[in-house]
């Protein structure tokens, strides 16, 4: 008798994890576009859900245009470091350039919101990210791919965009 190797012994197993997408230069909804498809092309990475877009009002500097924003729903096998990295490079890939203003405009933003059940807390990425369960233009954009989602101690995504409220948020038309 043959024994078939399962799938699952080749590698590490595929994890759920959520990215915020935003952007408030050179065309954001081309630019979260491009992410979209950036994302979808990581390796070990599948591109398994979106939200649809919204424009937001900026959530520092008010000199600066209104952002557009989304979530992505991934499922990888890069581990929560790696994956954050090539996050990083996909910012840099799409032309995005240090911020001179601590949330000032930018032409792409990748936030690595949750990794799995996983929690992490480093100088540099901390999971579940820190924000998420406040910003009414993160909630509301991944409530569209996962409403019953629960951030371990917050709750249910649908019950925590409800308290944030869509103030200052809107669905995006394209032109």
């Amino acid at each position: 008798m043959t024994t078939v190797p399962s799938p699952w012994a080749a590698g590490p197993l595929w994890v759920p994890v959520y990215v915020a997408l935003g952007s408030n230069l050179d065309g954001p909804a081309t630019q979260i576009e491009a992410a979209f498809t950036r994302l979808a092309a990581l390796p070990q990475t599948r591109l398994v859900l979106r939200s649809r877009l919204y424009r937001t009002r900026p959530l520092g500097p008010v000199d600066q245009p209104d952002f557009i924003n989304a979530a992505a729903g991934l499922l990888t096998r890069l581990g929560p470091r790696t994956l954050f990295g090539k996050l990083q490079q996909l910012e840099t890939d799409q032309g995005r350039a240090p911020p001179i203003l601590r949330w000032g405009p930018r032409r792409i933003d990748l936030d690595l919101l949750l990794y799995g059940e996983d929690r992490l807390d480093e100088p540099d990425l901390v999971i579940p990210h820190p924000g998420l369960t406040q910003r009414n233009f993160v909630l509301y954009p991944l409530r569209d791919i996962a409403a019953e989602l629960r951030i371990p101690g917050y709750g249910r995504i649908a019950d925590l965009a409800a308290r944030a409220g869509p103030d200052g948020l809107v669905p995006h038309e394209p032109k």
